[in-house]
């Protein structure tokens, strides 16, 4: 059985190296794979050509306005294999990923889409190991969510799902898997891993990125039914910045009581978010450095959702 990887890439080259050198090291001999790059970079070719030797190995440019929807979506339609992985540009697969996307794919008619358990090395930074355990929150089971950066389904699954919503910016990993989730299971392994080696690391660079992460929240939500379990991460996140706003004005204008009942109000559900996933995490990882991911996390999406409402945020 043929399979396609499906890579959409902007910048980043040594990654994207790294990308495809795990792909080249996969410990399979019943499947063959094609590469396909989707870049936004002109001047990708030379940067991946000693591996083209190596594997069949595709490279497209697109421009720069398309979105990373459009990208996969792109990708899908230079495809030759019946089966389909798309991954990010600085995904790092563990030998045995191929195999076991494939035995957890067939495995079970009712799935559709399968995807490998997050890793991090021991000596990664607090943020890093935060990122991580939040993508492990639930494994070895069905879940109602996974990230585009590590997806595997067949490309029949594909076209009945309807491609990737090329109207939102970002986001769209959940409006995808939302509506594969309507057709089918999707399952998260740890039998398989990868390493997100674009992973956030420091907390001025990730509170940058989460504004440009939230900007599609609004949008995301049209043509979709929203799950009770989804609500919190719209509503908290601005309920946060509100009153961490309200406790500086009520401050600045001599209430110094209503300030502080504010600032009580906004930090309750940090800590509550952040002793969850301090358990959930089995105290691998610091309480006060998943304190301050949350106290960068939440503002920042909130500042994302409402100036998406009224511009397109670019990112370096």
């Amino acid at each position: 059985m043929q399979l396609s990887f499906i890579i959409p890439h902007k910048g980043r080259f040594e990654m994207l190296i790294e990308t495809i050198e795990s792909i080249i090291n996969q410990q399979t001999s019943e499947h063959s794979f094609e590469v396909i790059v989707v870049s936004q970079t002109a001047e990708i070719k030379e940067c991946i050509l000693t591996t083209s030797d190596k594997l069949e190995l595709k490279v497209f440019i697109r421009p720069v306005e398309d979105t990373i929807s459009s990208s996969r979506n792109f990708g899908v339609e230079q495809a030759q294999g019946e089966y389909l992985a798309f991954l990010d540009a600085d995904i790092y697969l563990s030998a045995n990923w191929v195999e076991q996307m494939f035995s957890e794919l067939l495995g079970s008619p009712e799935r559709i889409i399968v995807s490998a358990m997050q890793v991090c090395n021991a000596d990664a930074p607090p943020l890093e190991q935060i990122r991580t355990s939040l993508s492990n929150v639930e494994i070895d089971q069905d879940v109602a969510f996974l990230p585009g950066r590590n997806l595997f389904m067949s490309k029949a699954s594909f076209k009945k799902i309807g491609g990737f919503p090329e109207h939102l910016v970002t986001c769209e990993d959940y409006y995808f898997t939302d509506q594969a989730a309507k057709l089918g299971k999707l399952y998260y392994t740890s039998l398989a891993n990868y390493r997100h080696i674009g992973e956030d690391k420091e907390f001025n660079a990730m509170f940058k990125k989460e504004i440009w992460r939230g900007q599609s929240n609004i949008q995301s939500l049209a043509g979709r039914k929203i799950p009770l379990r989804e609500l919190p991460s719209f509503f908290v996140p601005p309920a946060i910045l509100f009153l961490l706003i309200a406790a500086v004005v009520c401050l600045l204008s001599g209430w110094p009581e209503l300030a502080m009942i504010s600032l009580v109000l906004a930090l309750l559900p940090i800590v509550v978010y952040s002793s969850r996933l301090f358990i959930l995490a089995q105290s691998k990882v610091q309480l006060v450095p998943i304190l301050w991911f949350y106290m960068v996390y939440f503002p920042a999406r909130a500042i994302g959702t409402f100036a998406g409402l009224f511009k397109t945020i670019k990112v370096k």
